[in-house]
């Protein structure tokens, strides 16, 4: 059966979702470069257990609105566009949130900011270690960049190098990004020792046959996203570190005090950026609503993706439980 498009009008712009089942809203927000699509084996089951399942394409993506600027990818716009689907969805009640990558950031500062529109929050791959006390971007730059080595969001800062190169070759950019990324690629495969002023996809193999979490159904409708939308609004979410550093720091002083869960891969590279840091062991203080932080063997970067079944019942026992 297609999927329900439903067009919500919020913070000044248009998104859409695919909105399944009633009861309670639960928001899922994807990251990048996916779309409402990376939901897909959750939507179901979600609606099927008497939730609302509302799977929205992120501004910039998809059937969404894309609006010109660079800061119009701020945390801060977008986090009001999570409210503002609650607001429109669920005038009467908080949702749930759910996110993946991007998406997790943003649901975790959706929380933290907005706490009337937010009764629970769940994070995928990127868990929430508080408020930074640097932007993260020069963060980056001092472990990567000051030491001759290339970091992907470095890259990713000059508006229309990256677009160029991911641009030229949807297909192959989206095959090479999401393989080497997941965990059925072989250690290495992600090359930690590329100079800066290389290319994303410099050495990122194209696997001869693609693991069989992403089929080729899936696979082309990915890629007819983003041949229609490209990636100048994805791109754009790395470009506001320093806007999402100040806005953020409104909030230094405040916990995530809703209930809460996190779900990572043991080779998701997410996990592995500042050697030595154990992100999920920093959670606990910055979440004191946290009811499990599970790190599924086997599993990379592509989280509800790659382990559809473990992470629908670890979301569905977490969502029953609230």
């Amino acid at each position: 059966m297609p999927p329900s498009f439903v067009t919500i009008p919020t913070n000044g712009i248009h998104l859409r979702a695919v909105v399944e089942g009633s009861g309670p809203l639960v928001v899922l927000v994807h990251g990048f470069p996916e779309g409402w699509y990376s939901w897909r084996h959750q939507i179901g089951p979600i609606a099927a257990a008497g939730f609302t399942a509302c799977a929205i394409d992120v501004r910039g993506y998809g059937g969404s609105d894309k609006p010109p600027a660079v800061a119009d990818y701020s945390l801060a716009q977008i986090t009001a566009d999570v409210a503002g689907v609650v607001e429109h969805l669920s005038p009467d009640a908080p949702a749930v949130l759910i996110g993946h990558d991007w998406g997790a950031p943003i649901v975790w500062n959706t929380a933290l900011s907005r706490p009337d529109r937010v009764r629970a929050v769940a994070g995928l791959s990127v868990p929430w270690t508080g408020v930074p006390a640097a932007p993260l971007l020069d963060q980056f730059k001092a472990a990567f960049t000051a030491k001759g080595r290339f970091f992907y969001q470095v890259y990713f800062q000059e508006v229309g190098v990256a677009e160029a190169e991911l641009e030229a070759d949807v297909r192959a950019t989206l095959r090479k990004f999401y393989y080497a990324l997941s965990g059925d690629a072989p250690k290495g495969t992600w090359p930690n020792d590329k100079p800066h002023g290389a290319t994303l996809l410099e050495r990122l193999p194209d696997p001869a046959r693609f693991p069989a979490w992403l089929s080729q159904a899936d696979e082309d409708h990915f890629v007819a996203e983003f041949q229609a939308s490209g990636f100048y609004g994805p791109l754009n979410r790395y470009r506001n570190h320093h806007r999402d550093f100040e806005w953020q720091q409104g909030f230094k002083d405040r916990q995530i005090g809703q209930p809460s869960l996190y779900i990572g891969g043991d080779r998701d590279l997410a996990l592995k950026v500042f050697p030595g840091v154990k992100p999920v062991e920093l959670m606990a203080p910055h979440l004191p609503g946290l009811r499990g932080a599970h790190v599924l063997p086997g599993i990379g970067h592509w989280t509800q993706q790659e382990a559809p079944g473990p992470v629908t019942a670890l979301l569905l026992e977490w969502l029953k439980g609230l």
